[in-house]
């Protein structure tokens, strides 16, 4: 991935797109708490809500301490050559930073974990609700758009935390 052309343009694009979803947000949340000086009364918020959508800015936030973790402990080392290269080819060697970190420190591998499973919780609401903010919903499709953003989130948080359990699994 570091030598890939393609990543080399899309990457900044994807840091410009976390930035804009941080701060359009925050923004949001803002607006919500401040339109409505009364709250409603709410007997039971679990009949009415999911638990991810009462928690939606504190799951970004948990996020995006996890997304520092990662840009320091992969990225950084990646980007800024604190990693050895492969003997006799111009490739860094990525296996080798990942599983001495995942084999040598569970703990990590506990916070990726933890960190893909709030992920996919905080997709599995954010994906229909975007479409909702967006104004994009309707009686028929809102179901389905609530079923495609959890498969999606159970596939992305499974996939984060595929690699970060397989050591974890295996080594400890």
């Amino acid at each position: 991935m570091v030598t890939n052309p393609v990543i080399r343009i899309i990457e900044p694009v994807l840091a410009l797109g976390f930035i804009i979803h941080i701060i359009y947000s925050g923004y949001i949340t803002l607006q919500n708490q401040t339109r409505r000086p009364i709250h409603f009364k709410l007997l039971n918020r679990r009949k009415s809500s999911t638990w991810p959508s009462r928690n939606m800015f504190i799951l970004g936030g948990v996020i995006l301490i996890f997304l520092v973790i990662h840009l320091a402990d992969f990225y950084w080392k990646v980007r800024f050559g604190e990693i050895s290269l492969v003997p006799g080819t111009e490739m860094e060697d990525l296996y080798s930073l990942v599983s001495e970190k995942f084999i040598a420190l569970w703990w990590l591998d506990l916070i990726y974990v933890i960190g893909a499973v709030f992920l996919g919780l905080h997709l599995s609401h954010g994906f229909w609700s975007a479409f909702h903010t967006l104004g994009w919903n309707n009686d028929t499709w809102m179901k389905r758009l609530q079923w495609i953003g959890y498969i999606l989130a159970v596939i992305i948080g499974a996939g984060f935390a595929t690699i970060p359990l397989y050591f974890l699994i295996t080594y400890n």
